[in-house]
C-alpha cells in the first residue's frame, strides 16, 4: 500500500494503488507485485498443505489438526451441502480454492505486503473461468449436449411457449454471461473497495498526525487510524467470507451439472 504525500494539500488514493510497474526496469511487463504474491501465496499453501498432511496420524496434533480443522470446515459447510455422496471426490478442487483465495485475501492485510491479490481482475477472472469450464463439461458429459441444454432451457411444469419465450432466453443469458462475470466480479469488487477504503483512512491518518500536524486535525488523524484499524478487522471478516462464498457457489455450480433433477 502507497502512502501518498503533499506538502500542504492532501490527495485521496486512488486507482493508481492497482496499477504495478514491472519489478525492474526491462523486466517482463507481467512480472509485478501482484504476480510475485500471487506465486508466493500458493508456495505457501503447498508448504502448508505439506506440513498438515505429509505424514499424517491417528491423532491428530499442531499443523495437522489446523488443517483437518480447515478440511472438515470446507467439507461440511461447502461440499456436502451442494454434492452430497460426491463431496469427497471433488474436495482436492474446492479446499485448494477456498485455501488458496483466503490466503490471496490475507495478504491484502499483512505488513509490507498489503496487497489482496484477488483486488487485481485477473486472478478472479481465472478462478471463475475454471468453475465455469468445470461446470459446463460436468454437464454436458452427465446429461448429453441436447439434455444439457433441454434441463437448463424446459424445466419440468414450465409451459414450453413461456419457457421458449421468456425464461429460456433469461437462462442462457445466466448460465453464459452473468454467472461467471458476477462469480468472478463479486470477489474482486469486494478486495478492491476494501484495499481502497484501508488507504484512504490509512493514509488520512498519517497525513493529519505526521506530514500537517495540528490541534484542529489531530482528534481527526487520531479517528482515522481507529477507523483504520476497525477497517482492518472488518476487512479480514470480508476477506474470509468471499473466500468461503466463492468456494460455495463453485460447488453449487458442479452439483447443479452433476444432479439437474435438484
Amino acid at each position: 500500500m502507497t502512502i501518498p504525500l503533499a506538502d500542504d494539500v492532501f490527495r485521496a488514493p486512488g486507482v493508481e494503488l492497482f496499477d504495478f510497474p514491472p519489478l525492474w526496469e526491462g523486466a517482463p511487463y507481467w512480472l509485478t507485485k501482484p504476480v510475485v504474491l500471487a506465486v508466493g501465496g500458493a508456495l505457501v499453501v503447498c508448504a502448508l498443505a505439506w506440513a498438515a498432511f505429509a505424514r499424517p496420524t491417528l491423532v491428530p496434533r499442531g499443523m495437522q489438526n489446523a488443517g483437518e480443522l480447515v478440511y472438515l470446515f470446507v467439507r461440511d459447510q461447502v461440499a456436502r451441502p451442494f454434492l452430497g455422496k460426491d463431496a469427497e471426490r471433488w474436495m482436492p478442487l474446492l479446499l485448494s480454492l477456498f485455501c488458496l483465495i483466503l490466503l490471496w485475501n490475507f495478504i491484502g492485510v499483512v505488513p509490507g505486503l498489503q496487497f489482496p491479490v484477488n483486488a487485481h481482475i485477473a486472478f478472479p477472472i481465472v478462478f471463475a473461468l475454471v468453475a465455469y469450464v468445470i461446470k459446463i463439461y460436468l454437464g454436458i458429459r452427465h446429461q448429453g449436449l441436447a439434455g444439457y441444454f433441454k434441463n437448463l432451457m424446459f424445466p419440468p411444469g414450465l409451459p414450453k411457449l413461456l419457457a421458449l419465450t421468456l425464461y429460456a432466453p433469461l437462462e442462457l443469458l445466466y448460465t453464459f454471461v452473468t454467472a461467471p462475470f458476477t462469480h468472478a466480479v463479486r470477489l474482486f469488487a469486494n478486495m478492491f473497495a476494501g484495499h481502497l477504503l484501508l488507504a484512504f483512512f490509512s493514509a488520512a491518518g498519517f497525513w493529519l498526525l505526521h506530514e500537517q500536524p495540528s490541534l484542529v486535525g489531530a482528534p481527526v488523524g487520531v479517528l482515522s487510524v481507529a477507523v483504520a484499524v476497525a477497517m482492518t478487522a472488518f476487512e479480514m471478516f470480508i476477506q474470509f467470507l468471499q473466500a468461503f462464498l466463492f468456494t460455495l457457489l463453485t460447488a453449487m455450480y458442479i452439483g447443479a451439472s452433476l444432479h439437474p433433477e435438484h
